[in-house]
């Protein structure tokens, strides 16, 4: 049973909810001729940044607020399919002391899984839908997105990102930093200019000297600045860098934030505006932009695109699982031996386990890098493997798709410990048992690390049982491996199946 992904066709519906710091946004869209043509937007200002306790926890009120916001987004997307919408939570839930509580209850309330992505993978999804609404170009671009808790930097050539930086400075949490109590000075601003531009010097010189030739701004910050500064005379097209300097001379004349009052700045966006002023100063000044231009689209627009292709075949986690393995020197004939015979397996247990092309998938990826762990030793280099899958950044990936990888590469060998699966999210659990199973099965199989033909395998499967089919003259050809599959009948146990080695 070889299964491929289903694309999504023409005329159905497709949303990508966002959970940003500052607002929460879901877009829908129809697909027509292989496009989505968006139909619907919903926003709500959560401002979940300004809920973030120093210890990690969030209050009540904000999350009460969050919650509510989700559900009314779950009744406008009703009945559709998970596989046809993507929900992503971006810097407030990922400084989270414990993520998961908030993500159980966030998942309740919208009736769809929520991914917790990293600041990269967030700049590659601005970048995607910010590349898709630009006019086609050769020439590398620059996008600066500043959000509720973090900013994301992006420098990317046609729809792919070349360079991605996220800084932990966003427009509420600078606010809430550099002007407590609402206060606005010369001093405080020269102070938060100035923090901010020590944060992006780690990468200005590079972004500097990349040849990038246009500068975008996108989300809600850049679009309020861009407003005012329209509506004050500063700028004809777009914000520039003279445009900033008047602007922060009218903020600061003002002196405090609950008196803010500009042309074009809504009531909403004044109590994070100043914040939001001074990062795109300090980034003017550190990157040597002299003018931006504002973009339509964003992140939940760079989710419906990357959705897209998840479903068609052109999956971007595809490449990380292969730049991955590049990257460390895996032994690319073993994996594929290893893949090939996993996937023969997969494919005759898919039916009863309920596995589909997705699982299979991840069971490729599995093999594919199940041995990344050698690049730093022999010994324990399932651990190794899982700490690195845990922790790189991989273009496509949210975090717990990470930590599902990482659980199966730690699982695959030695005596799995049961507290690897049960801290997955509880959709990914019976998924991480069943494919840590078969690619366990597979590299046992291939021990030898040699070209050979294996013989007939046949393998029928059960909710909790595993039953193994292999010609008696094989076995006793092989007594090694015969003695692996003795000895792997505690391990799988471990994982909730019983194995039974039938000779035939």
């Amino acid at each position: 049973m070889t299964t491929e992904p289903v694309p999504i066709k023409d005329g159905e519906l497709i949303a990508a909810v966002d959970l940003g710091s500052n607002s929460f946004h879901i877009v829908v869209a129809r697909m027509e001729h292989g496009e989505p043509r968006v139909i619907d937007r919903l926003r709500d200002s959560v401002r979940l940044a300004a809920g973030l306790r120093s210890d990690g926890t969030l209050d009540a009120a904000h999350r009460a607020r969050a919650l509510a916001s989700l559900a009314r987004f779950g009744q406008r997307i009703e009945g559709l399919p998970s596989a046809n919408v993507r929900a992503v939570a971006t810097n407030t839930v990922r400084r989270l002391a414990s993520p998961q509580s908030f993500l159980g209850a966030a998942e309740a309330a919208l009736g769809h899984p929520v991914e917790i992505v990293s600041g990269r993978e967030e700049g590659r999804l601005i970048f995607l839908g910010v590349a898709h609404d630009l006019p086609a170009s050769r020439e590398p671009r620059l996008v600066i997105d500043v959000g509720g808790g973090s900013t994301e930097f992006i420098i990317g050539r046609g729809l792919a990102p070349l360079h991605t930086e996220s800084v932990q400075a966003g427009c509420i949490a600078s606010t809430l930093r550099f002007f407590p109590g609402g206060r606005l000075t010369p001093k405080r601003w020269q102070r938060a200019r100035s923090e901010v531009g020590v944060l992006l010097q780690q990468f200005a010189e590079d972004f500097r000297e990349s040849g990038w030739q246009e500068a975008y701004g996108s989300s809600g910050s850049a679009k309020a600045v861009d407003a005012v500064v329209q509506a004050m005379g500063l700028s004809d097209d777009g914000v520039t860098l003279d445009a900033l300097a008047e602007l922060r001379e009218a903020v600061l004349e003002q002196g405090q934030m609950d008196l803010l009052r500009l042309p074009g700045l809504t009531e909403e966006r004044s109590p994070v505006f100043a914040g939001a002023v001074v990062i795109f100063e300090a980034a003017f000044e550190a990157l040597g932009i002299d003018h931006m231009r504002v973009c339509e689209s964003s992140m939940r627009e760079g989710l419906l695109w990357d959705l897209l292709g998840r479903a068609g075949g052109s999956d971007p986690r595809t490449a990380s699982i292969d730049a991955l393995a590049a990257r460390y020197g895996v032994d690319r004939a073993q994996a594929r031996r290893v893949g090939q015979t996993a996937l023969l397996l997969f494919d005759q247990v898919a039916r009863p386990w309920k596995l589909d092309a997705e699982a299979r998938e991840w069971l490729s990826w599995a093999a594919r890098v199940h041995e990344i762990g050698l690049a730093i030793a022999h010994s324990q280099h399932h651990h190794h493997g899982a700490y690195i899958l845990r922790h790189a950044d991989l273009a496509g990936f949210s975090r717990q798709e990470q930590q599902l990888l990482a659980a199966v590469i730690e699982a695959h060998r030695r005596k799995p410990a049961k507290a690897l699966i049960s801290v997955l999210p509880q959709r990914y659990r019976s998924l991480a048992r069943h494919i840590t199973a078969l690619l366990r099965l597979a590299v046992l199989f291939r021990r030898g690390r040699r070209p050979e033909s294996l013989p007939p395998l046949k393998l029928s499967a059960t909710s909790q049982r595993l039953r193994l089919a292999i010609p008696a003259l094989w076995l006793d050809q092989h007594p090694l491996t015969e003695a692996d599959l003795e000895q792997e009948q505690g391990p799988m146990a471990e994982l909730g199946l019983t194995l039974e080695i039938q000779r035939t």
